[in-house]
C-alpha cells in the first residue's frame, strides 16, 4: 500500500499571503489597480504552496478572488489551509 503525503503550508505564510490581498483596501482608488498586478503573483504562490491539483484549481480560484472587485476580504490561503489540514489530519488516522 503506498503512502500518501500531503503538502500543509505554514500557517503563518498562508495568513500574510490573505493580509498583503486584502492591504489594497487600505489604499480608496488605487486598491483594485493593485489587484490587477497582485492577483497573478498570488494565483501562482497559491499553485506552488499547496501543489497538484489542489493547488491548481485553487490559484485560479485565488487569481479570480483577487482580480474581482471587493471579494478581497475572502482569505482564501488560510481556508485552503485548513482544507488541507483537515485532509493530512483524516490521513494520519
Amino acid at each position: 500500500m503506498k503512502e500518501e503525503k500531503i503538502l500543509v503550508p505554514n500557517i503563518a505564510i498562508c495568513i500574510i499571503m490573505d493580509l498583503i490581498g486584502m492591504a489594497t483596501y487600505a489604499f480608496p482608488g488605487l486598491g483594485e489597480f493593485g489587484d490587477i498586478a497582485w492577483a497573478p503573483i498570488s494565483g501562482f504562490v497559491f499553485y506552488k504552496m499547496f501543489g497538484g491539483r489542489f493547488g491548481m484549481i485553487g490559484g485560479v480560484l485565488n487569481f479570480l478572488e483577487e482580480i474581482i472587485p471587493f471579494t478581497d476580504v475572502i482569505p482564501s490561503f488560510t481556508i485552503a489551509w485548513f482544507i488541507r489540514k483537515n485532509e493530512a489530519d483524516k490521513l494520519m488516522r
